[in-house]
C-alpha cells in the first residue's frame, strides 16, 4: 500500500509542476532581451559622454599653456589618451610621417637588402642625404638615415625599394593605419613632405601619430629594433661601391632631456610647423606625447617645451592600481527543473560563474580572458588584474548583474548576466556570466517514464 501511495505522490507532484504558472526565466533569452535594452541606453549615454568629454574636462593649469595647436598624451600600454588638446583635428605632421616608413621597412624588408636610387629619390630636397641616380646602399643603413638626420632622399629609396614606387608604398602606409584603427590619417609621401591629390592632404591627428608610435615601440613584432634605431646617436656607413662615406647624428634632444626617455621624431615644413612624437618609460608605466603645428622658425624650442609639461603631467598624476575583484555568485535557482536525485518537488539550482572561469575548469589551460569583450582600456582580464594606469582621481566601478531565476531546460554555458568595469561613464571591460552546467525540464514524458519505474520496482519487489 505504502509502495503505491509513493507512486502516486510522485505522478502528483509531476502533475503539479507542469501547471504551475513560468514565473522565472525561460533559459536565457528574457536575460538577452532585458541586456540588449540596457546595452542600448547605456551605448548611447557612454557615446554622448565621449563626444563632450573633452570640452567639459578642466585643463590642468600646468597644461593650460601649450604652444601645440594639437597635442596628446597617450598610455603607452593601454593607448588610452590622458591629454588631449585638438587631438582629432587633421594636420600636416611632416617627418613625423618618418616612424610608420621605418617600422614598414622593418616588417617587410630585409635589412642586408640593396636598396638602388632613382633619380626621383635623387631630386629629393633638404634635408637629404645626397644620393645620386644608380647608387646603391644596404637597407638596414638607410634606415639609420632616414632616422636619425631624416634625409628626405632615403625615405624615398626605402619606399620604391618596399614598395615598387612611391604610391605603392603609400598605399602600405595607409593599409597599416587602418589596421591600427588610424581612420584620420592619410599618407601620400614617405618623408612627410607636403603633399595633396584627388584623395586629400598628407595628414595626421594627435591622437593617431601617438598610437603609431605605440605600435612602433610596444606592439611591433620590430619594435626592438625600432629602438635601437631611434636611440642610436651616431652612425657611420658607406655606399655598397665604397666610394662614398656617411655620418648621421640624431637630432632627438628629448633623449637627453629626460630620464627614461625612449624614442621620437622631430618634424617640420612650412604648412606643418614644428611636430613631434616622442615616447618615455618610468617606473613601468609609459606614456607617449604627439605635437602638430607646435610653433614656425624662431619657435624651435616650443616642442621640447610642451614635451618636458606633457611627460611631467603624466609622471605625477598617474600611477597603475588594482582594479580586479573577485566576484562571488551564487546559485540560481531553475523552475522545473530535474533534479540530480530525479526527485520532482525539490528546488533546483544551478551554478554560474564568469565565463572564462567556467572554462578553465572544463578545460585546463584555457585563456583566463579568452572571453571578456574589449572596451577601450586594456580590454583582457590579465591586463586588469595587473592593474590600470589611472589619474589621481580617476575611479573604476564595477557592476555584477545576474538573473534572478531560470526555467528548465537550461543549456551549459547559458548566458545569464555579466560583469562590467566602467572607467567614469566609459565601458572598459564586459564578461559574460554563464551557467555550469545543464538542467533538464520536468515533462509529461519523465513523468510518465517516473511512475513506469516505480511500478516496475514494486512488482519487482512483490
Amino acid at each position: 500500500m505504502k509502495k503505491w501511495k509513493r507512486a502516486a505522490a510522485a505522478a502528483a507532484a509531476c502533475m503539479i509542476l507542469m501547471t504551475v504558472p513560468c514565473r522565472f526565466v525561460q533559459g536565457s533569452a528574457v536575460w538577452e532581451e532585458a541586456k540588449e535594452g540596457a546595452g542600448a541606453g547605456e551605448a548611447a549615454g557612454t557615446e554622448e559622454a565621449a563626444g563632450t568629454a573633452e570640452n567639459q574636462a578642466e585643463v590642468p593649469q600646468e597644461l593650460q599653456s601649450l604652444y601645440a595647436q594639437s597635442a596628446v598624451l597617450i598610455d603607452g600600454d593601454s593607448g588610452r589618451v590622458l591629454f588631449s588638446k585638438a587631438g582629432k583635428e587633421q594636420k600636416p605632421m611632416a617627418s613625423t610621417t618618418k616612424i610608420m616608413t621605418c617600422i614598414l621597412a622593418l616588417e617587410l624588408g630585409n635589412m642586408e637588402d640593396t636598396a638602388t636610387a632613382s633619380s626621383y629619390a635623387a631630386s629629393m630636397p633638404q634635408v637629404h642625404l645626397g644620393v645620386s641616380s644608380g647608387e646603391e646602399f644596404r637597407l638596414k643603413d638607410l634606415l639609420y638615415s632616414l632616422m636619425l638626420e631624416s634625409h628626405n632622399d632615403a625615405a624615398v629609396v626605402i619606399a620604391e625599394h618596399i614598395g615598387g614606387s612611391v604610391e605603392g608604398f603609400a598605399a602600405l602606409m595607409n593599409e597599416k593605419a587602418r589596421e591600427l584603427g588610424c581612420e584620420n590619417t592619410y599618407f601620400i609621401t614617405p618623408n612627410g613632405l607636403d603633399a595633396q591629390d584627388e584623395t586629400g592632404e598628407h595628414s595626421t591627428t594627435a591622437e593617431d601619430l601617438a598610437h603609431i608610435m605605440k605600435y612602433c615601440i610596444m606592439d611591433s613584432p620590430k619594435k626592438d629594433e625600432f629602438l635601437e634605431i631611434t636611440q642610436t646617436v651616431s652612425y657611420s656607413f658607406t655606399d655598397l661601391a665604397g666610394s662614398r662615406s656617411f655620418s648621421c647624428n640624431n637630432h632627438n634632444a628629448f633623449l637627453r632631456m629626460m630620464d627614461g626617455a625612449l624614442s621620437g621624431k622631430t618634424g617640420f615644413t612650412g604648412k606643418a610647423g614644428y611636430c613631434y612624437v616622442g615616447a618615455l618609460n618610468r617606473d613601468g608605466r609609459t606614456f607617449i606625447v604627439a605635437l602638430l603645428a607646435c610653433g614656425w622658425p624662431n619657435n624651435k624650442t616650443y616642442k621640447w617645451s610642451d614635451t618636458k609639461k606633457l611627460m611631467t603631467y603624466g609622471l605625477e598624476n598617474y600611477e597603475y592600481r588594482q582594479v580586479w575583484e573577485e566576484q562571488e555568485i551564487a546559485d540560481i535557482p531553475v523552475e522545473d527543473g530535474i533534479t540530480d536525485d530525479g526527485w520532482p518537488g525539490r528546488q533546483v539550482f544551478v551554478k554560474a560563474g564568469l565565463k572564462s572561469e567556467i572554462a578553465r575548469e572544463e578545460k585546463e589551460g584555457a585563456d583566463p580572458g579568452e572571453n571578456g569583450q574589449p572596451g577601450s582600456v586594456g580590454g583582457r582580464r590579465e591586463e586588469l588584474e595587473k592593474g590600470l594606469l589611472l589619474g589621481k582621481n580617476e575611479q573604476v566601478r564595477v557592476e555584477c548583474d545576474v538573473c534572478d531565476g531560470l526555467k528548465a531546460p537550461v543549456e551549459a554555458q547559458a548566458e545569464v548576466g555579466s560583469v562590467r568595469y566602467y572607467l567614469g561613464d566609459e565601458l572598459i571591460y564586459e564578461e559574460a556570466v554563464v551557467t555550469k552546467d545543464a538542467v533538464e525540464k520536468i515533462d509529461f514524458m519523465w513523468c510518465f517514464e517516473q511512475i513506469m519505474k516505480q511500478y516496475a520496482l514494486m512488482k519487482k519487489t512483490g
